[in-house]
């Protein structure tokens, strides 16, 4: 068959590009005045669009929203993950979102914050309840108190014997005593010396301390005997305990010593200018070794009913130096001390009365 123009017509068939030759997908993402653009395969999709977000620019995946302008929002976790790009192209995408060192620096800053704001309700709710112990220790300190403080007038210097009173009413240790034991002492006074000092042929004793009706007045001898000087301030304290322990029990058996003894040891551990530190386990004071010009100290056992301090006999310290005496001194009346107490406790559990206490003890 041949054709009017002698030619014999061809027909070829039509090539469809293949996937590789496609056009790409350029996405435009717009974020913090910077634009971007992404070129992804025809075949991309949303979530891989995310994950290139994340490896360029450092924004992971949880923090990325990206707002397409009159199309919905696009975060993770996707509604639809296979969600092709090519209906995004032509369009500027608004990404916002954090990067990672951000985020870190944000949750540490708040984590920062936390802490201090935990901190800082703690300390309000410590100072509040110190403030509330405080307030309860010294409506308690009002109360368990001496309510007088009165020295003796006559005398030389009244006003250091009024400080020194002083000093033994606002004493941590004696203060803490008192609360806990819920004394009321009337009147705390000063004791006039020569007139509770009693010589004989055996020595000289003095009689350190007075309670008069279980806290009325409580009376204490501050002085030396010339009245010129101070005894040591730890020993009348000692002292002031031991009166103390008479507000509770009269005669000296072995309920008023265990008194005695435990509020020594509270107004010792208490006692936080000197560390809280006893000399031993009944916090006996002890003039051993000490030096020169604390040999003024009255210090002894009790006698009788009321603390005294016990004399020494001359005729064993001759050739003795001063120290030596006043060892020697100490260990007497350690001994008598000792001895007088085992003896109460005796007598205290045979039912005897160690001793006739009149009203002014």
């Amino acid at each position: 068959m041949s054709s009017e123009d002698g030619n014999v017509g061809e027909m070829r068939p039509s090539v469809e590009p293949s996937d590789s030759e496609a056009d790409p997908v350029t996405i435009t993402i717009s974020h913090r005045q910077h634009s971007y653009s992404f070129e992804f395969p025809d075949d991309a999709t949303v979530a891989e669009l995310f994950e290139e977000i994340d490896a360029s620019l450092n924004i992971p995946v949880s923090n990325q929203k990206i707002l397409v302008p009159k199309g919905p929002l696009l975060k993770a976790p996707f509604k639809d993950p296979d969600m092709s790009l090519r209906g995004l192209q032509g369009k500027t995408l608004k990404l916002v979102g954090s990067e990672a060192v951000e985020v870190q620096s944000v949750n540490a800053m708040a984590d920062r914050v936390s802490r201090r704001n935990a901190a800082r309700m703690a300390q309000s709710a410590k100072t509040k309840a110190t403030s509330r112990r405080s307030q309860t220790r010294t409506a308690e300190d009002s109360t368990y108190t001496f309510l007088q403080v009165r020295p003796l007038q006559g005398l030389p210097h009244p006003e250091r014997s009024q400080q020194l009173l002083m000093r033994l009413k606002e004493d941590p240790g004696i203060r803490a005593a008192m609360r806990k034991h819920k004394f009321v002492v009337a009147m705390l006074t000063e004791m006039e010396p020569l007139a509770h000092t009693q010589t004989t042929h055996e020595g000289t004793s003095r009689i350190l301390g007075l309670n008069r009706n279980q806290g009325e007045v409580i009376e204490l001898r501050l002085r030396t005997d010339a009245h010129d000087g101070y005894r040591d301030y730890k020993t009348i304290r000692k002292t002031l305990c031991h009166e103390l322990a008479h507000n509770v029990h009269g005669p000296h058996d072995r309920q008023f010593w265990d008194l005695c003894h435990q509020i020594e040891r509270e107004v010792d551990a208490a006692d936080w200018k000197t560390s809280g530190r006893t000399l031993s386990e009944t916090s006996r004071y002890t003039v051993l070794g000490r030096d020169e010009d604390e040999a003024h100290e009255d210090d002894g056992g009790w006698i009788g009913g009321e603390f005294v301090l016990g004399g020494v006999r001359d005729n064993n310290t001759a050739g003795m130096s001063r120290r030596e005496v006043l060892a020697q001194a100490a260990l007497e009346r350690q001994r008598k001390e000792a001895g007088a107490e085992r003896k109460a406790c005796d007598a205290a559990e045979k039912g005897w009365r160690p001793c006739q206490r009149s009203p002014d003890r």
